[in-house]
Order: structure tokens, then C-alpha cells, then sequence
């Protein structure tokens, strides 16, 4: 799909659907990081015009309008440039980041697991970003609130921003499956070892941008056998940018013909991940 393809699908008020239908932030937010990376400003405005407007008052956003709560597409939005989102903005993205943690690892959760006698795993000694606020850390939201917070790091340096960031790389690695790779969440699940998938495996490299040890190495060889024989857009554009971001895509690699970039996620992801094998860092620039 190409980037004028996008530009048709804009909705009347300034947003994207996923394919079809009402506009919602994630395919929003995708296809907006494409379009300033191509340097498409009138569409990009009227998308961050429907950004701004979708904005709820903790400084987080909902999956679409009408929805109550902000939720991980906050993460999502806060990857914009400031200087294309307004710096307010931006930095209430980030601050509603900062101060949102999965429900296994509030205070209150920890003291009644204590007085219940319940003993706290080790993997939740670390914090990470749930889907939405109350619900439990998963490997998803925490990969992509790291690689927001990441971002700002490199733009602001801040002690309270990077030790959310060391956090949720802790998260990450803990949650690891045994053979190396990511599953969504739990690295057991009703007694069995759970199995790594594509996209997040990607996600979790991804966010581990510039660590180096054996875990990382192990999801590193799990991510290159996916890359052979996975066929979903959504885990091959994921897996790239986890490769790229340890410089262990292969060289030349270009995805299988079969595959269809189906959504305006997946589409816009590809554009960005082709991007950045170009040298172009729209994601961690």
C-alpha cells in the first residue's frame, strides 16, 4: 500500500480507520508517523487536528471517541514529534505514561497479596503498562510505552524517565519465554511454558534497543527463525524493526510477495520499517 493509498482512506474528520468505518488512534497515529516521515504535511495536519480534539483530560487518549478512559494508544500518540503535537501536549502524554503501571505491581495490589499470604513472583518486581489502567502489565503496551519513553529521553533527559524505562525493560526481560522470544504476557500459563509469537517478539527487541546480553541474544535467534516462515504483516513489519533495531535484520531481506498489508496499521508500519532500513528513524530519531 502506498503512501498516497493512505492519504485516500483519511476520514472526513481528519482520521483513520483501520480499514474501514470510524476513525480510532492506533491507525491514526501509524499512518500520521508515515506521513510527516514522507513529508505529507496537509493530510498529517487535519490527522493531528482530530489527535488534539481526542484528547481526554488526564493527557492520555481513549482507542477511539467515545471510549472513557485513555489507554496504550497514549504511548502511541506520545511518538509524534512535539513539534508537529504541541510540546503541552506531548509532555501530558508522558506524564500520564510516567504515572500508569500495571495493577500487579500497584502498592494496594502488593499489600493484600502480602496479608492474603500470596507470594509475589519475581516477575512482577518490575512495572509495566497494561491495555488500559486497572488491568495487569502486558508485553505490548509496555514495549511501546518504553519506545515512547525512549524517544523523550533522548530529547529530555531525565532521571524519573529513565528509570520508568529501565523498569519496563526489566518487565521485559522477565518476561521472556524459556527459549528466548515473547509471548502477549504470562511466561506460564495453566502449568505449561508459553510460546512466543512474531510481533511481539519483535516488539520486546525493539524496545531493547542497545542491550546486550544473553536473553536478548536468545530472543534475537527466535526472531531470525520467525523471519523465515512468518506470513503475517503485522509480525514481519514488528520483527524487522526488532532485527533493525540490533542490526540483525539480514541483509537484502525483503518480505515474501504472499504477504498482504491488509489494514492501515500494518501499511503504515511497513512504510516506517522501510524507512528506517534507509536510514530514515521516524520511531527512535
Amino acid at each position: 500500500m502506498s503512501i498516497d493509498v493512505l492519504v485516500s482512506k483519511q476520514n472526513p474528520d481528519g482520521g483513520w480507520p483501520y480499514i474501514r468505518g470510524r476513525s480510532w488512534t492506533e491507525p491514526t497515529v501509524y499512518t500520521l508517523l508515515a506521513l510527516l516521515a514522507a513529508g505529507r504535511m496537509e493530510p498529517a495536519r487535519r490527522g493531528l487536528d482530530w489527535i488534539l480534539r481526542t484528547q481526554r483530560p488526564d493527557g492520555g487518549w481513549p482507542p477511539q471517541t467515545g471510549v472513557d478512559e485513555s489507554a496504550w494508544v497514549t504511548a502511541l500518540v506520545a511518538l509524534l514529534p512535539p513539534e508537529h503535537l504541541g510540546s503541552a501536549v506531548h509532555s501530558r502524554a508522558i506524564q500520564w505514561l510516567l504515572g500508569t503501571i500495571g495493577q500487579e505491581s500497584t502498592f494496594l495490589y502488593r499489600v493484600r497479596e502480602r496479608l492474603l499470604g500470596h507470594p509475589l513472583p519475581a516477575d512482577q518486581a518490575s512495572p509495566g503498562w497494561p491495555w488500559m489502567p486497572g488491568a495487569a502489565a502486558w508485553v505490548g503496551p509496555t514495549a511501546l510505552a518504553v519506545l515512547a519513553l525512549q524517544k523523550e529521553s533522548r530529547r529530555n533527559a531525565s532521571p524519573t524517565v529513565r528509570n520508568r524505562i529501565d523498569g519496563g525493560q526489566r518487565f521485559l526481560l522477565n518476561h521472556m519465554c524459556r527459549d528466548g522470544g515473547w509471548n502477549h504476557g504470562a511466561v506460564r500459563a495453566l502449568g505449561y511454558e508459553s510460546r512466543p509469537y512474531p510481533e511481539t517478539t519483535g516488539m520486546g527487541l525493539a524496545a531493547l534497543r542497545g542491550q546486550s546480553s544473553p536473553e536478548v541474544e536468545r530472543a534475537l535467534g527466535v526472531a531470525k527463525s520467525f523471519l523465515k516462515e512468518c506470513r503475517s504483516a503485522d509480525g514481519l513489519n514488528w520483527l524487522r524493526l526488532g532485527l533493525l533495531a540490533h542490526g540483525q535484520l539480514p541483509a537484502g531481506y525483503c518480505p515474501p510477495p504472499e504477504v498482504a498489508y491488509r489494514t492501515l496499521p500494518d501499511a503504515s508500519l511497513e512504510l516506517l520499517v522501510s524507512g528506517i532500513e534507509r536510514g530514515h528513524e521516524p520511531l527512535w530519531g
